[in-house]
């Protein structure tokens, strides 16, 4: 379904689109790095609206959200599409591609408000490709899911630009963000993108009392190096974020990086106790199977009050979200 963007500017022989930090020139017929905006006639024109090629129920863990809302379900969808060309993409046959040249649903955004109530979902997940490029999709099914009382997530890179943002993070519950490494070089190399309008995206949502989360891949050659990782901890720290959940992640060798191997667990768990002992309270590593970082603990005291395996849930938090040993009220949104 073709849709009129937002969030661009009109010159005289291009348009200029303002969504994110690419900021894409494009004369008559062409269309943005992201693969789903074009200029026809100097109107800035989406393909990525109202077509969902992925769209499913998943808990919410799988997000993933270990403080939101923990045993919910949530109806999860994307376009094709993205404004990262990432190496190391899980979903690059409908990231890499445009919506016209892949198999979708026609799914306006009333429908899939419907579908999420009647299937008795919690909340709507924007994930599985980067949300940025459907964003009027996005924007327009969070506006009604909202009317609707359900909660709205955002799963994304966070290469955005600051106005789109605002305007989004009013609609917007909770985000998990990626952030890939702490190195520009590194970011561009794997991800063809900057760190900085990452960082600001980061600041931004978190201002804004967006409940947000953070995963960091970690991919052995790109993102391992335990300085820069050191850094990208203290940067948390410095900025108040002790208390986002961070999700280190297990890399497994897919799309360009076939010849990478997988992530050892041994490097897992020596960065999750870096960030322990940084200050970071809330630690997960992922992808590994169940180990000592999968489960929540109470920073205070240490006791374990959610216990996962899998995406199955047996929480022992108290209303409110209190520790049933010391009273702690700990960080998230809790049903």
């Amino acid at each position: 379904m073709r849709h009129e963007a937002k969030y661009y500017r009109v010159k005289e022989d291009f348009v200029v689109c303002e969504l994110c930090p690419h900021v894409c020139r494009l004369t008559d017929g062409e269309t943005g790095r992201c693969r789903t905006r074009t200029n026809q006639q100097g109107v800035l024109m989406t393909e990525a609206y109202g077509n969902p090629c992925a769209l499913h129920i998943d808990p919410v863990e799988k997000k993933p959200l270990n403080h939101y809302l923990p045993g919910t379900q949530t109806l999860s969808l994307s376009t094709a599409g993205c404004n990262l060309a990432c190496l190391n993409c899980q979903n690059h046959s409908i990231s890499q591609v445009s919506p016209k040249d892949i198999k979708s649903t026609i799914l306006p955004p009333d429908e899939l408000v419907r579908m999420a109530v009647d299937n008795g979902c919690d909340s709507i997940s924007y994930t599985y490709t980067d949300p940025v490029v459907y964003y009027e999709y996005m924007l327009d099914t969070a506006r009604l899911a909202k009317e609707k009382g359900l909660k709205n997530i955002m799963v994304s890179a966070g290469y955005i630009n600051s106005k789109p943002l605002n305007e989004l993070q009013n609609y917007i519950d909770a985000a998990n963000i990626d952030l890939k490494c702490f190195d520009d070089e590194v970011y561009k190399k794997l991800c063809g993108v900057n760190l900085q309008p990452v960082l600001n995206t980061l600041l931004a949502l978190r201002k804004a009392g967006v409940w947000l989360e953070i995963t960091n891949l970690i991919v052995p050659g790109y993102s391992d190096d335990l300085k820069m990782i050191d850094k990208m901890f203290d940067w948390l720290m410095e900025n108040d974020l002790y208390n986002v959940p961070i999700h280190i992640n297990r890399f497994v060798p897919t799309h360009q990086l076939m010849h990478v191997n997988a992530t050892s667990s041994n490097i897992l768990l020596t960065i999750a106790r870096l960030a322990r002992e940084k200050g970071l309270q809330f630690v997960y590593v992922g992808n590994i199977g169940h180990n000592s970082y999968s489960d929540t603990i109470c920073p205070h005291c240490n006791e374990v009050l959610i216990k996962r395996h899998g995406y199955s849930i047996n929480s022992e938090l108290k209303a409110g979200g209190r520790c049933t040993q010391c009273n702690q009220p700990i960080s998230g949104i809790w049903k």
